[in-house]
């Protein structure tokens, strides 16, 4: 088996598991509002085998689609008190959201135990594209340009700059960007309806960890060897930029490509300069390989003190959470491609290319996959769209705003039955595309 299956295929429990925590919460808040659960399902029918225990029909089924809480009376009358449809407004509320509740509450918990155990990171935000005739282009913006500063504040994330951008829409903002080594002020006036796909500014975002970056190998008869480079080196600086993550290493060796360009390194207790001949270098390609030296990348994780890791936890998966929904946003108005979304074939082929470039400890790749999933499971399931559980308390949302008066459930059942036959179509369509990404060899990844 080769690795890049290897590692896509840890989608596999990851999703098992967040299904499982969202129909738990499903199950636990019928036997908690009293009402009877007729079913517990992992995928969507036909079922593939089944059995019962203490009046539960367990089930595994054929389509590897989520799965669902089947409850007495949950498309039909109020005639049972055990059925969900004689239950209050309130509680049947309760029942809808309780799924997205458990996967927020399993984002939070994992992002907890990651920041007690390893430590954060920071991250320096560069700008990794610029769109032709965009805002960027005229406020003389370039690729490799890091965002030090926007609208006076410091930028410690993406997050930071695509708030600031919605917030100065249509008016100028005033950004400081880091370039050759020196800051360069710049203003750029964020568009308020950006074409689909460009964002507001017109720019792509990355955003590295701030890492120790070392020279694990060398080529003999290359550039790096015949420049001195040794296994051991730590990358310090490139002709006048400093080093501090990964992107800012490809970037600095870019600009450099067709000319010599200095490079400071720290060989044991010593710093030691060398010169660098950079050959012409593909920017969509492995840079590193015409150098003839490879890349040790070693994030830095600063230790959270222990009284202070509940609080640092909550804040970080609050973040991830803010800039989640920021991203359903961009996808529902037509700002972000919606080449983002992805089936779970999609979501392996992702797994697996975040896996191979990730520097993080494996353990800490997964689990912030697992967070990121997580969240992005509890707030789809959220959307008012016909049989996801935002679309049921929807329903439950205009009863309570006309006074008590309700469809019947039998008319709402026919309704979610519908919205529940396009889903599938539109996941069967986007589980092609994801195929067809693959077999043409194409990154998930931008």
């Amino acid at each position: 088996m080769s690795e890049g299956l290897r590692n896509g295929l840890y989608i596999i429990p990851i999703l098992g598991v967040l299904i499982l925590v969202h129909e738990i919460g499903h199950f636990v808040a019928a036997r908690l509002i009293g009402v009877k659960v007729e079913e517990f399902g992992i995928g969507i029918p036909p079922r593939l085998v089944g059995w019962r225990h203490k009046g539960v029909l367990w089930s595994l089924n054929w389509i590897p689609f989520g799965g669902f809480v089947k409850v007495l009376g949950e498309d039909t009358g109020a005639g049972d008190p055990e059925s969900f449809n004689a239950k209050s407004p309130a509680q049947r509320g309760f029942f809808l959201i309780a799924g997205s509740l458990m996967n927020f509450a399993l984002a939070f918990l994992l992002m907890i135990v990651i920041v007690g155990v390893q430590g954060v990171t920071t991250s320096n935000v560069y700008i990794s594209e610029v769109v032709p005739d965009s805002p960027a282009v005229e406020a003389g913006w370039e690729a490799g340009d890091r965002i030090v500063e926007v609208a006076g504040m410091p930028v410690t994330s993406a997050s930071d700059v695509g708030a600031r951008t919605r917030e100065f829409a249509g008016r100028p903002l005033s950004v400081v960007v880091e370039r050759d080594g020196a800051l360069v002020e710049t203003t750029v006036t964020p568009r308020i309806n950006p074409p689909p796909g460009q964002g507001a500014t017109g720019v792509g975002i990355s955003e590295p960890a701030i890492a120790v970056t070392t020279v694990e190998s060398v080529t003999p008869d290359s550039p790096a060897s015949a420049a001195g480079l040794l296994p051991g080196d730590r990358i310090v600086a490139i002709g006048p930029e400093a080093i501090s993550d990964p992107i800012g290493l490809q970037f600095a060796l870019l600009d450099a490509a067709g000319g010599a360009v200095a490079v400071e390194v720290q060989r044991g207790e010593n710093r030691e300069t060398v010169s660098l001949a950079v050959p012409s270098l593909d920017a969509d390609a492995d840079i590193f390989a015409p150098l003839g030296f490879t890349p040790a990348i070693e994030p830095i994780f600063e230790r959270v003190p222990l009284g202070s890791v509940i609080p640092v936890g909550i804040g970080q998966a609050w973040g991830q959470t803010t800039e989640m929904v920021a991203m359903i946003r961009d996808l529902i108005t037509g700002q972000a491609p919606l080449g983002q979304i992805a089936g779970p074939l999609g979501m392996g082929q992702a797994t697996s290319e975040i896996v191979a470039a990730s520097p993080l400890p494996l353990w800490v790749t997964l689990g912030q996959l697992t967070i990121l999933l997580s969240l992005n499971l509890a707030m789809l399931n959220l959307l008012p769209l016909p049989a996801l559980d935002g679309g049921r308390l929807l329903f439950v949302i205009i009863e309570v705003l006309r006074g008590g008066k309700r469809l019947a459930p039998e008319r709402e059942g026919l309704v979610h039955v519908a919205g529940l036959i396009l889903l599938l179509g539109f996941m069967a369509i986007v589980l092609a595309l994801d195929a067809l990404r693959i077999y043409e060899g194409r990154s998930f990844l931008p």
